[in-house]
């Protein structure tokens, strides 16, 4: 299939990298505005740069959108109309009409709409899915050391968005409450931010995630009326416990470790090739979007809320 990469800034260039590795696909080439980056990219890779969307279009079956995520709907769009099918990084739009929209488009044009939320297919995960059933409890953490990239967005829509999109998966039930709390320390969005879901079903996730730690944790731990099963995505390691009796017994759980975004990419071009619908929609993606923007207007209110307490007493 010939494919083509649409923005090849660090995420970009590791999609870059991963599809010139993958026999099944023919990158054709790739669309950058930074002329420093683009000479890199060209230069290692030795690929082709095109001048624009549409020219890139006109030589390629599919695509990838890693441009920052501000530009995510018109990028997306000018490739779904003219044909060709799209994985967009997510978040897949930062607002819930472009994400419709885009959908719209996609279907309109019978095009495939994949959307980035890479930890779908982080081994780690895909190895504990089956076992993610009457799922009570969610706790995850997703700390980043921060490195001055997405920018353009807050750590809902950077980093959070990817326990958004776990939790709505795994847990299959619709959102009654959110609480939630955030504060912006290096740059004029929320940079941290603790979340707080209630569920039809009683379910409850406690979310936390940071693009100013010190460390880089990606932790998620699934509770359920029988069993416990904690998934590190960074170290694609899992351990789980069942309640047997009285007795507690591990779960043996196998994990084939693979590069999650190698994963995803595979998975696009099987779509492609299949005409089947990815394990990321369109629609999972504009869920996840509408939850991250109802937990940001959680924030707003609890800023509202004690903005009366003077600093001192806090």
């Amino acid at each position: 299939m010939r494919v083509g990469v649409v923005g090849t800034g660090y995420l970009g260039r590791l999609h870059v990298r991963i599809l010139t590795e993958i026999p099944e696909a023919d990158v054709i080439g790739f669309v950058e505005t930074d002329d420093a980056i683009a000479a890199e990219v060209a230069n290692a890779l030795k690929l082709k740069r095109f001048d624009s969307v549409a020219e890139l279009a006109r030589e390629i079956d599919c695509a990838v959108v890693a441009t920052p995520t501000t530009t995510h709907f018109d990028v997306a769009r000018q490739l779904l109309e003219a044909g060709v099918d799209v994985l967009v990084e997510k978040p897949i739009t930062p607002t819930v009409d472009d994400a419709r929209r885009l959908i719209e488009i996609a279907n309109a044009n019978s095009r495939i709409l994949q959307v980035g939320h890479v930890e779908r297919y982080n081994p780690a995960i895909i190895a504990v899915a089956p076992l993610l059933s009457n799922v009570l409890y969610v706790e995850a953490e997703r700390l980043g050391i921060f490195v001055g990239r997405s920018l353009d967005i807050d750590v809902l829509l950077d980093l959070m968005i990817h326990d958004l999109n776990l939790v709505l998966s795994f847990l299959g039930q619709k959102v009654v409450d959110v609480r939630a709390v955030g504060v912006a320390v290096m740059t004029e969005k929320v940079d941290i931010t603790n979340v707080r879901l209630e569920f039809e079903n009683g379910a409850v996730a406690n979310l936390t995630a940071s693009r100013v730690s010190q460390d880089r944790v990606r932790k998620i731990r699934f509770f359920g009326r029988e069993a416990y099963i904690s998934v590190d995505t960074k170290e694609q390691e899992v351990k789980g416990y069942r309640l047997v009796g009285k007795a507690v017994q591990p779960i043996e759980v196998t994990v084939t470790k693979q590069e999650p975004l190698r994963a995803e990419l595979e998975a696009f071009l099987s779509c492609v090739r299949t005409r089947t619908r990815p394990l990321v929609s369109g629609e999972d993606g504009l869920a996840a979007v509408e939850l991250a923007i109802r937990v940001a207007g959680a924030i707003d209110e609890s800023l509202r809320r004690f903005a009366w307490i003077p600093q001192s007493t806090l």
